[in-house]
């Protein structure tokens, strides 16, 4: 069961999200009352003095028709990456929307000396292209 981010959480100087690219991708499988894959490329920035894991994360997609959804676990792909100070963590993924949507979210981790930390991603969108 995902383990609930909740609690006090530290913002860590230096410790960024970075979203690289949203692409809209037609050929992934996707319901058919959520039609529209997205491909998200993101990359997790240790810029700071201390090691960090990153433990999970929690993401709100927040659907034009008003639906909300939720996504929150343990881990990030299936991954806790340890991030040395100056490295980074890139991944991607993808979601299905039934509309555009917007997304927010952000982190979750603890550095080396145990204390608890949480980086916000930059929001991004799943907007359509007009040929859709």
């Amino acid at each position: 069961m995902a383990e609930k981010h909740e609690g006090n959480y530290d913002q860590l100087e230096g410790l960024s999200v970075r979203v690289d690219d949203v692409i809209y991708m037609p050929t992934l499988d996707a319901p058919d009352d959520k039609p529209h894959p997205f491909v998200y490329f993101i990359t997790i920035l240790n810029e700071s003095t201390e090691r960090v894991r990153i433990l999970g994360r929690k993401w709100v997609i927040r659907e034009e028709g008003g639906e909300v959804t939720v996504v929150e676990g343990d881990g990030v792909v299936g991954q806790t990456p340890v991030l040395e100070p100056g490295e980074d963590f890139s991944y991607n993924s993808y979601h299905v929307t039934a509309v555009n949507a917007g997304v927010s979210g952000a982190f979750f981790g603890t550095t080396s000396a145990g204390s608890k930390v949480r980086v916000r991603m930059p929001d991004f969108e799943l907007e359509l292209p007009d040929w859709v």
